[in-house]
């Protein structure tokens, strides 16, 4: 029988991105099983079709370091408590995982190997081709980055054939949604013309390290059921952030 239309994977190892709040669903604060248990269930579908995934978690639903800062905790140490926040979301998203039968490994940018594995690229790189999902935890291990750089820059030193993030909005705005009614969905733009308009989904160091590498950036709305698999399968679904010239493409 013939393969329907977005039936197989477009990209063979992709790097996904979540927020930490993506984890605490209706929550103001923590980690909500039943959210986590959903997104592992789509991460598992997609793992079956034989797509190899790394994915990289923010911890912004326990902590982050610029919040800690303006509290008057020390910046440094802001930083470092919100890496260790992702640790926490990467073990309960690695348990969930497993429980959907997705072998799963957690490397860490700061070693707590008690816990996970240190990040190391080769044997990163091994588990994926074993079939394991990885899950990188820890941020870039230095503060002052976020976790978006920390995607960016797994992504390129893993080969990724494309970064997702996972949003609450459905792809790359001309403006905030929440606040301009106005704003048009970009289904494609380049990064150079997110670079130039301050079209803020991701940090501009992220973006930059992306384009410097050719590495094209997926922008989808994560709570929408069953979007990863779409994606993965190169279905029209959210923006798409690459170095084609020939102009955006608003919805």
């Amino acid at each position: 029988m013939a393969d329907t239309p977005g039936s197989r994977p477009a990209y063979k190892r992709v790097l996904l991105k979540l927020s930490g709040e993506a984890l605490m669903g209706t929550q103001s604060f923590g980690i909500d099983a039943g959210v986590v248990s959903g997104i592992a269930n789509e991460i598992a579908e997609v793992h079956r079709l034989g797509v190899e995934l790394a994915i990289v978690i923010g911890g912004g639903n326990i902590i982050r370091g610029v919040a800690a800062s303006q509290q008057g905790i020390d910046r440094v140490t802001g930083d470092n408590m919100g890496m260790l926040a992702t640790v926490i979301n990467a073990l309960a998203l690695q348990d969930a995982l497993e429980k959907c039968s997705v072998p799963t490994r957690v490397q860490t940018a700061i070693e707590i190997r008690s816990v996970a594995e240190p990040f190391i690229r080769r044997r990163a790189i091994r588990h994926l081709e074993k079939g394991r999902a990885v899950i990188f935890a820890g941020g870039t291990g230095n503060p002052f980055f976020t976790t978006d750089s920390a995607a960016a820059l797994r992504a390129n030193e893993i080969h990724a054939d494309i970064l997702l993030k996972g949003t609450r909005v459905d792809g790359v705005y001309t403006a905030d949604p929440r606040l301009d009614p106005a704003a048009r969905l970009l289904s494609e733009v380049t990064y150079q013309q997110v670079l130039e308009r301050d079209l803020r989904f991701m940090d501009a160091a992220a973006i930059s390290l992306c384009r410097d590498n050719g590495v094209p950036i997926g922008i989808f709305n994560l709570t929408h059921e069953g979007n990863i698999r779409r994606v993965v399968c190169g279905e029209r679904v959210g923006s798409i952030v690459h170095k084609t010239a020939t102009g955006e493409r608003a919805n």
